[in-house]
């Protein structure tokens, strides 16, 4: 009989690595979707709106007054030709009529320029609609053709 040792197979050693590929996978994916979602958060605007059960929407459609600039400068209140200050005598005349039913009734200016008519006489327009408090004003324009 031997006293010696015998030999033993060494038995499982503790693992001191930690394979950290999945959590990179992970947070990879996650700095994905901050980098694509952070721009959307910044520029959405949260509104918590007050709620009412009587409100109603308008069925009258909304007032506006058509102004239009052809290529020579000329100024066309609904088609018919003025100058300015007829155009502003107008202009004061609706919105004193629309301010008798509401402040928020007033007429939206829609505005038919030529692509022709420099800048400066659409600004002058557009001045005198905001001097009679007429702050709405929107542009009307034609789709491309394909």
């Amino acid at each position: 009989m031997a006293f010696g040792r015998f030999e033993r197979a060494p038995g499982q050693t503790p693992m001191s690595d930690i394979n950290v590929t999945p959590l990179v996978d992970v947070m990879m994916v996650l700095l994905v979707i901050f980098i694509i979602t952070a721009p959307l958060m910044v520029s959405a605007l949260k509104l918590d709106l007050p709620n009412q059960e009587s409100a109603q929407a308008s069925s009258a459609p909304p007032q506006s007054v058509q102004v239009a600039i052809d290529v020579k400068g000329d100024v066309f209140l609904d088609d018919k030709a003025v100058s300015l200050t007829e155009l502003k005598q107008a202009l004061t005349q609706r919105a004193a009529q629309a301010a008798g039913q509401s402040a928020e009734a007033l007429p939206e200016v829609q505005l038919r320029a030529d692509a022709r008519v420099p800048y400066g006489r659409v600004v002058e327009v557009m001045d005198l609609a905001q001097q009679v408090g007429m702050n709405r004003i929107g542009f009307v324009t034609e789709r491309k053709r394909p």
